[in-house]
């Protein structure tokens, strides 16, 4: 329960992008059936607009998977910093499957302030995943009839929350370089070089900063 409490803010942002992703893959000749298992074995919300946008009719399956996989990318990182907090869990890797950007980020902040348990992960997991299939294909049936969703502001709902997430996860001035680091690196490479690189730019900066950060210095020991 306090899983889908803590995601509920997450599926109001979600549902208008999902009705947007089917609608724009209907667009492009998919079948609602064919949007619900893009969906439902995707679950990637960036990879899948990034491939609706590059579909084409016959499709390049290679240059669509390549590109998909360059998107999730972030998941190598995501995984190795979620894992440990359910190492002992039966079906750790089937968890793994519903990782999703704020499921991450809400759970690693469960795992910082506490202890995180597969039934608060799947309260997370399953409500957003439920949510994102339902209105993707919500989106493919009404197809064509769906407006902009930018025109009432919901294309800034995920910066929104994440930016909310973040000021949760402040720890101090330590955490800056990598935030810093990350944000210049992205904002260049958005600049500079085609979608999708921009992702993958700022994880790799925002992870060498973060490993070049010097360690804590340990307390110091008051003799007895």
């Amino acid at each position: 329960m306090a899983g889908c409490a803590a995601i509920v803010p997450v599926l109001v942002a979600a549902a208008p992008f999902g009705v947007l992703m089917g609608a724009l893959a209907r667009q492009k000749g998919l079948s609602p059936l064919e949007v619900g298992l893009m969906s439902g074995t995707v679950f990637a919300g960036g990879a899948q607009f990034v491939a609706v946008g590059l579909w084409t009719t016959p499709a390049p399956w290679l240059f669509l998977a390549l590109t998909a996989l360059l998107v999730n990318l972030r998941h190598v990182l995501m995984g190795a910093s979620i894992a440990p907090h359910l190492r002992g869990v039966r079906g750790e890797g089937a968890l793994l499957f519903f990782l999703a950007d704020e499921v991450w980020a809400l759970a690693l902040r469960r795992a910082l302030g506490g202890r995180l348990t597969a039934a608060f992960y799947l309260g997370l997991a399953l409500p957003l995943y439920l949510n994102w299939v339902l209105f993707s294909l919500v989106g493919a049936v009404l197809g064509d009839r769906i407006g902009d969703p930018a025109r009432f502001g919901f294309d800034f709902a995920f910066a929104a929350i994440f930016i909310a997430l973040l000021a949760g996860m402040w720890r101090g001035p330590a955490d800056l370089p990598p935030w810093l680091a990350s944000a210049v690196a992205a904002t260049a490479a958005c600049l500079l070089l085609p979608p999708p690189w921009y992702i993958l730019a700022g994880a790799l900066a925002g992870m060498a900063a973060g490993a070049l950060r010097p360690p804590p210095s340990a307390p110091a020991t008051v003799p007895p």
